[in-house]
């Protein structure tokens, strides 16, 4: 089930990925990571390069373009020639400043200009990328001069005209009239911020915005109240202390009495001792500080140690002998085992996705069949038994023509002993081909059904769509698996996912003439994780010996899950690539109850490409099934 989004802009992951990519290459960091923001910047601590969403409403040339050429500033310019001391020094020195947001968005602007020089320098390829960034920038900023003009903003107007002055090519540009200081100042801060251009470091960018600052800070009375750049502020990344002794006091308690002489005959012990433990292997950001700002510096507070109580706890005193707990149930130590060695399975690595890191896989079996399940499926069978006997006959016919198909006189072939065609005939036919072993379908099926709670009003119709392919690979001897899958909402957070893989029909007892039943037992549950999913049966699909291998995801839309909203449409889409990578041909059904719109299409392609079967009504699944299945059976032939 899908929560609220205001922001219901799709992403567009092969987009996403070739930005992903160019990243990588450029700054020549592998594990660097690619997301959009509001503006785009550089985080060096995260390792992140951030991609502005400024350029979601252009046109795609424009919006490629517009893109490709933050990833230019970030990955060529702000990696290799921004130095973070001196913009963490910069920080410090603004920090009383009146006009803070206009001094980092005034640095901001300068050092891109500065990295985009050197962008170009470096790689001349990237010169009319740049150039069709500096046009949309400059519509922009005509626009909001001439908004905040207008409305007498003049902070936010001096700072989009400063941009327009900065990037003209035409030395008559217009400029406008904001105030008689302002206007008079504006010569000196153009000629100071044009330095940017012949600056080497970013230590310059920061003395030249300082001086403009200075002149600033006389002339304007209010901050700017638009961001037009970001300025990443790292100043408050403070580590966390994770030994006892960085928790230790720094300053003088205000009594410091005289310690005593030990001696002699006194035992001391200098030495520390280890104070780890598997329980407290986990730093905590709050156990063992506290807040002495006063108080008496002694040996001891009083003359001697009072005995341990039961209800002292683990910051007071250990109570001194064993008592018998009453924690003696351990019906539930089995399932905790169970998840447990799931958890080591799952997201710990590459292998599951980066999304995917806290996700963990556990695995059900079906329930008990009760005779009830037996009979509603006995009706299931008879809505799809037509289609079913055709598509066997079909796949009968097809193998039987394949067995007694002439081996002679063939076009090509190894060459018979009789040539007498090749002197009479005009189009000779004098090969033939040794016979063949009986023809049979190399192939598996792995059909992944999408059991969130969006599927509530179209599960039932599910079912009997898995049930035509269900009994239509068994008629016809072809292995098969049907799996659903979904992620405990309740369960979950931030940092442990469980997901649910319930296998109804496995590859074991997908031909025995009793399976089937075990379909009812799909129903709408939770959320979806779909990328971690379609990997989970890409591991099981590869191992599989046959020829041709088909993995069928049954859902409904795009996947929603625990901090995989923004990132689970990339997700699933490189979890797609990488099973096609593996040879899996991977299919997927997309489920709906009316007419599916624009945005619901894009969605999917960006997930799957061409290969989505769009079913609008859910009640045409078997018919839209069949000629589906028979393709993929005739194709395995």
């Amino acid at each position: 089930m899908r929560p609220i989004v205001f922001n219901d802009k799709k992403i567009d992951s092969f987009l996403y990925m070739q930005l992903s990519d160019l990243v990588v290459s450029l700054a020549k960091k592998g594990d660097l990571e690619v997301e959009y923001a509001f503006k785009s910047y550089y985080d060096p601590f995260l390792n992140k390069v951030f991609l502005s969403l400024f350029w979601d409403n252009h046109p795609s040339v424009e919006k490629f373009q517009g893109m490709k050429s933050d990833v230019y500033l970030r990955s060529i310019g702000s990696i290799h020639h921004t130095d973070y001391r001196m913009v963490e020094d910069f920080i410090k020195k603004i920090k009383h400043s009146s006009l803070k947001s206009f001094a980092k968005q005034l640095f901001m602007l300068l050092e891109d200009l500065r990295l985009e020089e050197i962008c170009k320098r470096e790689r001349p390829g990237t010169k009319n990328t740049f150039l069709v960034r500096r046009v949309e920038y400059r519509k922009y900023f005509r626009s909001q001069l001439t908004v905040n003009v207008e409305r007498n903003i003049l902070t936010d107007g001096l700072y989009n005209l400063l941009y327009l002055l900065l990037t003209t090519d035409n030395p008559l540009e217009e400029i406008p009239n904001l105030t008689k200081e302002i206007d008079l100042a504006l010569p000196f801060i153009r000629d100071e911020a044009s330095k940017c251009y012949q600056a080497l470091s970013t230590e310059k960018v920061t003395k030249i915005t300082l001086n403009i600052m200075e002149v600033l800070e006389e002339l304007l009375e209010k901050d700017l109240l638009n961001t037009y750049f970001f300025f990443a502020d790292f100043s408050n990344r403070v580590e966390e202390p994770n030994t006892f002794d960085e928790m230790k006091r720094k300053s003088a308690l205000k009594n410091e009495d005289v310690k005593r002489k030990e001696t002699e005959d006194e035992d001391i012990h200098e030495d520390k001792l280890p104070t780890w433990h598997r329980e407290s292997e986990s730093n905590s950001k709050s156990f063992l500080q506290f807040d002495m700002e006063s108080g008496t510096k002694m040996d001891l507070m009083g003359e001697g140690v009072r005995e341990g109580e039961d209800g002292d706890q683990a910051m007071g005193f250990v109570q001194g002998h064993s008592q018998q707990t009453n924690r003696t149930d351990y019906s539930k130590r089995e399932i905790l085992t169970n998840i447990n060695e799931s958890k080591k399975d799952g997201g710990n690595g590459a292998e599951f996705g980066k999304e995917n890191k806290y996700a963990y896989p556990i695995f059900l079996k079906p329930d008990p069949i009760t005779s009830d399940d037996r009979v509603t499926y006995e009706e299931f069978k008879q809505l799809v038994l037509v289609y079913q006997k055709r598509l066997k006959q079909l796949i009968q016919k097809t193998l039987e023509h394949k067995k007694i198909l002439p081996r002679n006189d063939l076009p090509f072939g190894r060459l018979s002993k009789r040539l007498i065609p090749f002197f009479t005939d005009d189009n000779p036919r004098v090969f033939y081909k040794k016979d063949n072993p009986s023809i049979e379908i190399d192939a598996a099926f792995s059909l992944l059904v999408d059991c969130s709670a969006s599927m509530f009003d179209k599960m039932n119709q599910t079912k009997y769509g898995i049930t035509l392919f269900h009994e239509a690979l068994k008629s016809v001897r072809v292995p098969h698996e049907v799996v659903g899958f979904w992620e405990d909402t309740n369960d979950a957070t931030k940092t442990s996912q469980p997901n649910y893989f319930k296998s109804v029909i496995d590859f074991s007892s997908s031909l025995k003439q009793t399976s089937g039943p075990e379909i009812l037992q799909l129903e709408p549950e939770e959320d979806n994780r779909d990328g971690y999913a379609i990997r989970h049966m890409t591991k099981r699909l590869v191992q599989r010996r046959e020829k041709q291998k088909f993995l069928l995801v049954f859902s409904d839309g795009e996947p929603a899950a625990m901090d995989y909203e923004k990132n689970g449409i990339v997700d699933t889409h490189q979890a797609v690539m990488e099973a096609r990578k593996n040879g899996l041909e991977v299919i997927n059904v997309f489920l709906a109850n009316g007419e599916i719109e624009e945005g619901q299409v894009k969605t999917i392609q960006n997930m799957y490409g061409k290969y989505s079967i769009l079913v609008p009504q859910i009640e045409e699944l078997p018919d839209v099934l069949f000629p589906l299945l028979k393709k993929l059976l005739l194709k395995s032939l």
